[in-house]
């Protein structure tokens, strides 16, 4: 039986997530992602299901800074539907609530819901988690922004279901273990993380995404971050559609290495199906 470690408690998405990839196996619960990636990193659990984007409310925040960091490797993606439902304790109505508590993404992604019914947001750490409070303190005018998963393992009644600002709110979740497994190229679709510091040169960047051009790689995800909070050193994490080990992609991290200082290869995965149907 494989251990699979998540951010949260019970009933999150990242716990549902772990179920539908992982069916019947053993979920353990993490505070942050900082311990369930230490936790994969130490061999108590086989992998970390993470959470790192959101169709509506971007990237989950701290993620992609952790990933260089962490010593794994990322061995597959999952793109889950999130439906997020308006809980409180048995009793409770819709008009009643004053508050709600959950997550800050999710609390992002409920936002129009929460505006039109003059609900007040509360941020916590978790969605699932929010639940806890609402059943500690029995109070009609609070509530929590979580799944159905959670509203039934704590016994909290659904008071308006599906209150998501769009109806394709979707969260992108990576796959992560201590071994790197690049699966065989057997012509299907592939992504492949990397992140990189360029060199502090004049049109580097340029250079590096050069050769992914050059090479007719696209280039599905850019983005930078400020290392060690100095304005003029930036570090890139990059996903390419393309198998490490294809000849296209070699020409291309051979001109990402001229023009970098440093660079890592975070993994190289399937692509998930649902890139096929959403582009």
């Amino acid at each position: 039986m494989l251990k699979i470690a998540y951010q949260g408690v019970p009933g999150a998405y990242s716990h549902i997530t772990c179920q539908r990839l992982f069916p019947n196996q053993e979920y353990v619960p993490c505070d942050t992602f900082e311990i369930a990636m230490e936790m994969v990193k130490n061999g108590n659990v086989d992998k970390a299901v993470i959470p790192v984007e959101n169709s509506n409310a971007g990237r989950v925040s701290d993620v992609h800074f952790l990933l260089p960091k962490a010593g794994l490797s990322i061995v597959g993606e999952y793109f889950l539907r999130v439906e997020h439902q308006l809980i409180g304790v048995k009793g409770a109505k819709l008009d009643d609530i004053v508050c709600a508590a959950s997550h800050p993404q999710a609390l992002a992604q409920c936002s129009e819901f929460l505006q039109k019914h003059n609900i007040k947001a509360l941020s916590r750490i978790d969605t699932a988690k929010s639940c806890e409070k609402i059943v500690q303190e029995q109070d009609k005018t609070k509530a929590a922004i979580a799944s159905k998963l959670a509203a039934e393992i704590y016994g909290l009644q659904i008071l308006a279901s599906n209150i998501e600002n769009a109806d394709n709110n979707t969260t992108r979740f990576l796959i992560m273990q201590k071994d790197e497994e690049i699966p065989i190229d057997d012509g299907g679709k592939f992504i492949t993380s990397i992140v990189f510091v360029t060199k502090h040169i004049p049109a580097a960047l340029y250079k590096v995404l050069g050769g992914f051009a050059t090479n007719g790689i696209n280039i599905s995800k850019l983005e930078s971050y400020l290392l060690n909070g100095r304005f003029f050193s930036a570090q890139f994490y990059i996903e390419v559609e393309q198998h490490l080990y294809s000849k296209p992609l070699r020409y291309a991290l051979d001109e990402l290495k001229f023009f970098s200082e440093e660079y890592q290869i975070l993994g190289c995965y399937k692509a998930d199906s649902y890139r096929e149907h959403k582009g």
